[in-house]
């Protein structure tokens, strides 16, 4: 990579962990500021969305306020709102983030119908980011366990990216007639080739891209179409087969905007998603609009790819996070001694597509 896009990469990356960008609330009081607690690598697409928002409805809205920006892991996000971190609306990687919310009182469990498309304004998938001209011939998952492959990617105890990673790896044995017996084998394997979990997507890219760590990079299709397009030709992406279909999911904090009066803002924040608008911003900046007509017109950035539901290999996205992230999951089991490995592995009978 150059010095002159290493130098803009790098101050891409330095972004605080908290922006603020001004807008006008509607009835809220006492001047805060809406605080959106979202996930790792949307730091440049709220940046985007939130002027936007302001110029639609500053006729409409009463007094100057601003809205704060927090990024950092998807579950990492979670846990801190559980903690106190007082958000109006979290927009979060995976829609069981969310429901560790309505499990602590926080979020209605009626959320996902209070927008449309199960309230997921987009979605996304894991793709590959490897180097100039692709060395180590990296074009599929059983690529990434070759002997001389390290691979860099989050820790999925901290990161929606990281659960991803592990979720799309199983589900590609599993999608291409494999056992879960074989699945586990092969996320056993792929992690042995992972010198360092970072904490979320940012972190992983930051250690790819700048630090010139590791020969592939398994992250968001947005993170790596940004990653790449900064990189000046130094990184490719790198579609495989099959992989997740990503639900990032929004909603706002029943608890936190009856205590800050502000509901009518935070709803509208959120329906603002859905526009049309903000539909054609998630598309230019490489996250694939829920809106099908729409994603249509982006199909040469955003090509097909063979996306599998989270179905495939559980019942749900709660049922995922308790059967491969829970203590005594399956992540934590690829951590234990080999003679441990396959006695806590619960079978799912599985929906195919």
């Amino acid at each position: 990579m150059n010095t002159k896009a290493l130098n803009a990469f790098a101050l891409t990356l330095v972004v605080v962990a908290v922006a603020l960008v001004g807008f006008k609330n509607i009835k809220r009081d006492k001047g805060h500021p809406l605080l959106n607690v979202s996930y790792d690598p949307t730091r440049e697409l709220y940046n985007e969305i939130n002027p936007k928002f302001i110029a639609k409805y500053e006729d409409e809205i009463g007094s100057w306020i601003g809205v704060e920006q927090s990024h950092g892991g998807s579950s990492h996000q979670a846990r801190s709102v559980i903690g106190g971190l007082a958000a109006d609306v979290v927009t979060l990687a995976l829609p069981s983030d969310i429901d560790s919310l309505v499990k602590h009182g926080l979020v209605n469990a009626d959320w996902q119908t209070r927008l449309p498309y199960h309230a997921s304004p987009y979605f996304s998938t894991i793709v590959f980011v490897v180097r100039k001209h692709n060395p180590k011939h990296i074009q599929d998952w059983p690529d990434l366990i070759k002997p001389d492959v390290s691979i860099i990617t989050p820790d999925p105890k901290t990161s929606g990216n990281g659960k991803l990673t592990l979720l799309a790896a199983w589900g590609s044995v599993i999608k291409h007639g494999g056992t879960e017996d074989q699945a586990l084998d092969f996320i056993k394997q792929l992690y042995a080739h992972v010198p360092k979990l970072g904490q979320g997507a940012r972190d992983s890219t930051t250690t790819f891209a700048l630090e010139g760590v590791g020969d592939v990079h398994l992250t968001w299709e947005n993170e790596a179409l940004r990653e790449t397009a900064e990189a000046k030709g130094d990184l490719e992406v790198v579609y495989p087969s099959v992989s997740i279909r990503a639900e990032p999911s929004v909603a706002w904090v029943d608890a936190n905007v009856a205590q800050h009066h502000s509901e009518a803002v935070a709803k509208a924040y959120l329906e603002f998603l859905f526009s049309d608008q903000a539909q054609e911003i998630f598309a230019n900046l490489g996250y694939r609009p829920s809106n099908v007509s729409i994603l249509k017109k982006y199909q040469q950035r955003l090509p097909a790819i063979g996306l599998f539901p989270i179905t495939l290999i559980a019942h749900d996205w709660d049922d995922a996070q308790s059967r491969f992230f829970a203590e005594n999951g399956v992540f934590e089991t690829i951590r234990k001694p080999d003679n441990q490995s396959h006695s806590i592995i619960p079978q799912l009978p599985r929906s195919e597509p």
